[in-house]
């Protein structure tokens, strides 16, 4: 199989779909792989590596689309991405489809095959391909939130884990997953005082014993959202549910009874967001501030640490990008998991997540397979 991989082209996304090593790999079993020019050189991968693995390299991103009988990529694609694809063409990458009708129109129209990482399962009901950028942004969520505290940056001017004399921000973390556990590890390590919400009592009582009470764990309800939110500092949306658009935790009215200058960071910005104020933004314009709370949206937060996001995501994606390129559409017939990663499929919604949330029939996909 030819396997390209192009330059990603979202706003400050310098992440690769595959690194050097990923493709040696798949050359090694006896595929092509055919990257953009200068796809990885902004985070220590130059052509020179891909070429030393066994890769060609491509003038432009057409030449990948082109050629190519399976796109890799981290981010979703771009509209001018989307109608370079084609019939009987694989797309491998994130997609995020529940909040994003015109992407997922595009996507129908082109006829592709389009495999979302986010969407794709494991034998104990995790999702293997989101977790290494969840664990990312967990741990980003907290640095981002403590630097937007400062005063310079629109906040109250608090410092997270206080100083001797002085109490630490209160951080309140919504969500108990893997966002949430890795916000939580930051939050602690830095001195804050730190609770998390959930709704699973088992997941609960993992936390609690895990952070050995260092941490207060509380059932979430509406009026423990709305109390905590009220006290805190710094708010980590960290919701997930897995293809559908998040849920709406925090409204408009709750932040009126917010701290003037605390942040808000919604992780699951991706999916829709979790605050009914939420709104994608970028690295380069990442924040705003509505009835004077800082939020912090920015859509593909751990392009932020791109080098360490794209080996992570990588130990994650190649064993399922190796099936698809040794048996291709078979690759979902007998892998489970994999078939749950489809999401479009010849101009068809196989994702009932995906399909509720946009108000599309999903099709069963062993019937189109």
């Amino acid at each position: 199989m030819l396997i390209g991989i192009p330059k990603e082209i979202k706003n400050h996304e310098y992440r690769v779909g595959l690194t050097p090593a990923s493709v040696r790999e798949l050359v090694q079993a006896g595929h092509t792989a055919l990257v953009e020019k200068h796809a990885g050189v902004s985070i220590g991968f130059p052509d020179e590596m891909y070429l030393d693995a066994g890769a060609r390299i491509a003038e432009n991103a057409d030449e990948v689309f082109d050629a190519a009988d399976m796109i890799v990529k981290v981010k979703e694609p771009q509209p001018e991405e989307c109608v370079k694809l084609r019939r009987g063409q694989i797309l491998y990458t994130y997609l995020h489809l529940a909040p994003d009708p015109e992407q997922t129109r595009l996507l129908l129209n082109s006829g592709a095959t389009c495999i979302a990482y986010e969407t794709v399962t494991d034998d104990m009901g995790g999702l293997p391909l989101l977790a290494p950028m969840s664990e990312v942004a967990g741990r980003m969520s907290i640095q981002a939130g403590a630097h937007h505290l400062e005063k310079a940056q629109g906040g109250m001017g608090t410092l997270l884990g206080g100083v001797p004399g002085v109490a630490p921000a209160e951080v309140l973390i919504i969500g108990g997953g893997v966002v949430g556990t890795q916000a939580a590890r930051m939050a602690v390590g830095l001195g804050a005082d730190v609770t998390i919400l959930d709704r699973s009592l088992p997941r609960l009582r993992q936390l609690d014993a895990e952070f050995g009470g260092r941490l207060k764990c509380v059932y979430s309800t509406i009026d423990a959202i709305e109390r905590y939110t009220c006290s805190a500092d710094l708010v980590i949306g960290a919701v997930l549910i897995p293809g559908a658009a998040a849920p709406k935790l925090i409204n408009r009215s709750m932040l009126k009874n917010m701290k003037d200058g605390a942040v808000l960071v919604d992780v699951a910005i991706d999916q829709g967001g979790c605050f009914e104020t939420s709104k994608a933004t970028t690295h380069q314009d990442p924040t705003y501030v509505v009835e004077g709370v800082v939020h912090y949206c920015v859509a593909n937060m751990p392009g932020g640490v791109a080098r360490t996001s794209t080996m992570a995501l990588n130990n994650a994606t190649l064993p399922y990008a190796l099936q698809l390129a040794n048996k291709g559409l078979d690759a979902l017939k007998h892998n489970p998991h994999l078939m749950n990663g489809l999401n479009v499929h010849d101009g068809r919604i196989t994702h009932p997540a995906v399909a509720e949330a946009l108000g599309y029939e999903s099709v069963d996909p062993s019937t189109l397979l």
